[in-house]
This record gives C-alpha cells, structure tokens and sequence, in this order.
C-alpha cells in the first residue's frame, strides 16, 4: 500500500543529521508493514527486526548495559547473523514493551552515528513515564490510519488522488460526484489499512465491518494494560461516549455517569495518550499559536478512524451507506471526523476549533487550521453563505483574519468580498501546509 510516510522516511534515511526514528501510532494503522517495506525496498531487504512482544526473552539484552556495541553483538548470535552499521536498517518493534532499549537510543546516536535504526510502538507514551527520554538523540515521527488520497492510490484511483492534492478548482459535474462517490465509500471503509486491503479483495463492505468491530475489539483489549492508570470500565464508557459525542462540546462529568469527573478524566487523558482519541481544544483565533490560547477544560473529541466510528456507533448501516449526500451522513459527524482525521495526517500536531458563549447565544466554528503562517477558520456545511451564522461572526470580531474555507458537498467556488471559499469536502487534506 502507497503511504506519504514513506516519503519522510526517505528523507530520514539521506539526511546528514539521521537520529534513531521512533515511529508513533495507535495499533493497526500500519507502522511495522511501512518499516518492513521501507527495509526491502531501501536496504535490500538487509532489516533486522527484534520484535519486543515476540521474543520478551531477549529485552534482557538490555538489562546489563546500554553499550549498543554490546547489544549488536548478542542480537547477531540470537539473529544467526551479521549486521552492519553502514548498510541495514535495525528495527525495534514493539519498543514499548522495553522501556531500556528505548533508552538505548541515545547511545546508538552517540556511539554509531552511522547505524539505521526506527523503533516502533503503539503504547509508547506509558513506556516513556517511568524512563529518561532520550531528549535531542532521537526523531520522532506519527503515523496515522490512511488517509483519503492514500486510500485512493490503493484503490487504483491514482489520477483521481492526484485532483484532491491539487490546487482546487471547479472539477466537472462527472469527476465531482465521482470523488463524492469514493468519500462516501472511505468514510464507511475508514483509514486502517486492514480494512483498504480486504475490500481491494472483496469489495465486501459486511466483510469490513466485521474487520472493524476485530479492530476495537483490540483496542478494548488493551485497556487492561493501562490498568495501572485507569479503570477498564471507565475506559470503555469513555470511548463508546466520544463516538456518541463527535462535533458536540465534552465534559468529564457527562462521558459515563457510572464515574466521577477526576475518573472520567483520566480514562479520556489516557485514550488519547494511547491515540486511540485525538483531543480537540477551543481556542482563540487572534493569534498564533493556537496552542498558546487553548483550553483544557473547554473541548472536543474523535476517535482515531472514521470507519471505526461507525462501528463504534453500532448503527445500522444499510440505510445510511445508500445516502448520497454526505453531510447527512449519521447527521454530518462522519463529515466531520473525516475533516480532522484528514487534518491529522496532513501534519496538524494538534486540533482546534473556535467556541463562543454568550447569555444569549452560543456560536461555534468546527476547526482553526493554520495555513501559511495564518490562522484560517474551517466549518463544514452544506447551506449557503447567508446561513454561516457562526463563521461570519467569527470574521467580524476578528477582522485580521482574511481567509475562512467551508467544506461542504458543492463544488469549489469564492466570496471574496465575505472571505470565504467553498470546497469540496475531498480537499481537505491539502489545506494543511506540507
């Protein structure tokens, strides 16, 4: 499967500042095939693999020292083979599961410049709690579930990717409803790669859903491990509470009423901890950086997948996948995690949206991206301009900003006088600077 990722790997590979990468993300969205394909295709197949959950019994390895002179040398008699610093790449998978090879990373920086190594792992940020990160030695990367224009190059839809990283204009009605049509279709197929790759062979879309409720089956599985940290109820209210909630505003207090708030909280803190949710924060849109202005207490949330949101809904889908209009879609939240997930893989670090309560009225805008060094408004709808009521009060109290975008199902088109342009939701992606 074609991934952008590999892109930066490349780029990670030729640098003349290489640092060990470590690879970030929640399970399943695809880090160990991409770095096993990254060792074939770029070290000719010369990977070495020390998966951490396969083989618990050589984290011992690390146990005596963090010499990585030492550790290649054991790792080549357990392995029955050479490994050379200048030519293979050194893959620790599950680096999660120890916690001393991750600090051992430092040391293959410092020791053996020269050494390709990526490490890998889902639950990485609990690891990282009880060690000493090793700070300015190491790069790290995110990977997230695939994104649209990834999902259409495995599809075989290469020229129909290629439109949606384009600069938009108004397509043909033809070719519009055409990348409608696919969005409809990835926004029940979803981003994990396991999905893409059964309906590449099956065109079953009941086949991925099966696959989808497997897939939370896992994450759920997994919450005993943060059992130290969290109740495993708490986390499974949670979760199945975010899915309910995706586009409303969250309070700890509402996200099971079986906990309490500080309860609540932590459980939401350690999904998205793990990546399993991606917080959204309000924030203000006078300057950057958003961050500098965003709320803790004041927020949003989705899940890390749009397939998987609607498996976690447990809706019907026989009625709604027949829809053709997008935003109707089980009543537009499809339309709007597709929007943040797409954002996410584009680069965002992090998600914002712009929240306003009055006595009177409230008033909302679903997301504040920044795109050449300027912070652009984004709202997903599908009425005209005079019915923005919430974006054109945004662009009056904050007149500095010159550019908003509304996503929607129409085709691209400007008011530039009210300094919106309208896009077709599949543009999405490119709006983030690459």
């Amino acid at each position: 499967m074609d991934r952008l990722s590999m892109i930066k790997l490349d780029e990670w590979k030729t640098s003349p500042a290489r640092k060990p990468l470590i690879v970030r993300g929640a399970r399943q969205v695809g880090k160990s095939y991409l770095i096993h394909e990254f060792g074939k295709t770029r070290f000719n197949g010369k990977i070495h693999t020390i998966d951490f959950e396969k083989h618990p019994d050589w984290r011992s390895i690390f146990d005596a020292n963090l010499d990585p002179l030492r550790i290649i040398s054991e790792l080549e008699i357990l392995m029955n083979t050479r490994i050379s610093a200048d030519s293979d790449l050194l893959f620790f998978d599950e680096i999660q599961a120890c916690p001393k090879a991750i600090m051992s990373l430092r040391y293959f920086y410092e020791s053996i410049p020269s050494m390709h190594v990526i490490s890998a792992g889902s639950l990485l940020e609990f690891a990282l709690r009880d060690i000493s990160f090793p700070v300015g030695r190491v790069t790290l990367m995110n990977m997230f579930p695939m994104s649209f224009y990834e999902f259409l190059l495995s599809t075989g839809n290469g020229k129909a990717a290629e439109i949606i990283l384009s600069d938009p204009v108004k397509l043909p009605e033809t070719v519009h409803r055409m990348l409608l049509e696919s969005l409809r279709r990835y926004m029940f197929i979803g981003g994990m790669p396991e999905c893409i790759k059964a309906w590449h062979k099956s065109q079953s879309i009941v086949d991925i859903f099966g696959i989808q409720t497997d897939l939370i089956n896992t994450y759920r599985q997994d919450f005993s491990r943060y059992a130290p940290y969290s109740d495993k109820r708490s986390l499974n209210h949670t979760l199945t509470t975010i899915a309910k909630n995706v586009g409303h505003q969250i309070k700890y207090t509402q996200l099971s009423d079986d906990f309490t708030g500080p309860t609540n909280k932590k459980a939401f803190d350690l999904l998205n901890t793990a990546r399993v949710v991606h917080k959204i924060r309000s924030a203000s849109p006078a300057s950057l950086p958003l961050g500098a202005s965003a709320s803790e207490k004041k927020f949003k949330a989705i899940p890390v997948d749009v397939g998987l949101l609607r498996s976690l809904l447990d809706l019907p889908a026989n009625l709604e996948y027949t829809k053709n209009d997008l935003l109707a879609l089980y009543n537009g939240i499809l339309a709007e995690q597709f929007a943040g997930q797409e954002f996410l893989s584009a680069g965002m670090k992090n998600l914002y949206y712009w929240s306003r309560e009055a006595k009177s009225s409230t008033a909302e805008v679903d997301y504040l991206i920044v795109r050449n060094h300027k912070i652009c408004p984004v709202e997903i709808k599908s009425g005209a301009a005079g019915k923005l009521k919430s974006l054109h009060l945004l662009l009056k109290n904050y007149p500095d900003i010159d550019q908003a975008y509304v996503l929607s199902t129409g085709p691209y088109g400007k008011l530039p006088d009210q300094k919106i342009t309208f896009l077709p939701l599949y543009y999405a992606y490119g709006l983030i600077d690459q």
